[in-house]
């Protein structure tokens, strides 16, 4: 617990240093995340309220806050917000249908003897529970690309005020693809990172290559890699599209009032 506190304290002593208030907030979004976490988990207990629908509430209330309380209401954060709704709409559909066509829901038989002592009839929808863990996993890399691009793309009509909009929604793209490449490998080491103990067991259950691409703990979290990467990429050009319609409108009003 003392250790948890002391890197807590050096976060925030950080964010502070290098991020002023805004590290501040981003400081007090960490908690308010997991606090929506929590209460989410808490409500998919209940078998009569639908885990995807929490889920997608949940994502929406967190896309507030990591965008709107950390870096305030304004034209970026509103473009990244309306693109980060859309192509989460856009990826529910393949979502649902990934998990229940790959049976990717519930548990492996790895886990199966740490469950044994359990039951497993709790009146829940496993495959709308692992539905909604893949919606939650993409929600963080899809925001972070939203307000990646928004952000520069303000900065480009600030510096340029008699850009159009084509040539603005070309600019959004090229940021686009500098963050494509890093983003979707940072994805890919998160899971290799945070499995690898899971790799390791692998081998020393002599698992073939076959096994181990067929485990369901792996290939579940490769399908949410890769439906993470999908979001990534198609949030892009709607998020290049979005700020660009955003700028540009407002930049020739101003000019027409002037």
């Amino acid at each position: 617990m003392n250790t948890l506190v002391c890197l807590a304290a050096i976060l925030f002593l950080l964010m502070i240093m290098i991020g002023g208030r805004k590290g501040a907030r981003s400081f007090t979004a960490l908690f308010l995340n997991f606090v929506i976490l929590f209460l989410a988990i808490l409500f998919m207990a209940d078998p009569n309220l639908n885990p995807i629908l929490l889920t997608l509430a949940a994502s929406a209330i967190i896309s507030c806050v990591n965008l709107f309380f950390i870096n305030e209401v304004n034209q970026k954060t509103a473009a990244a917000f309306i693109s980060t709704m859309i192509t989460l709409a856009m990826l529910y559909f393949l979502i649902v249908i990934l998990t229940d066509k790959f049976m990717i829901q519930g548990f492996g038989e790895e886990e199966v003897e740490e469950l044994s002592m359990f039951s497993l009839f709790i009146g829940i929808d496993f495959v709308k529970i692992g539905a909604s863990v893949i919606i939650m996993s993409t929600i963080g890399a899809i925001t972070d690309i939203a307000i990646s691009i928004t952000s520069p793309m303000h900065e480009i009509v600030k510096h340029h005020p008699n850009i159009k909009r084509k040539e603005l929604f070309t600019s959004g793209l090229s940021i686009g693809r500098d963050i494509l490449g890093t983003n979707t490998n940072t994805l890919f080491f998160a899971f290799f990172g945070s499995y690898l103990g899971l790799l390791i067991w692998f081998k020393d259950l002599s698992y073939s290559i076959g096994d181990i691409v067929n485990s369901k703990v792996f290939s579940a979290e490769i399908i949410t890699i890769m439906c993470a990467g999908i979001g990534v990429a198609i949030v892009i050009p709607i998020t290049s599209w979005i700020a660009a319609a955003f700028y540009i409108k407002k930049n020739d009003t101003r000019r027409i009032e002037e």
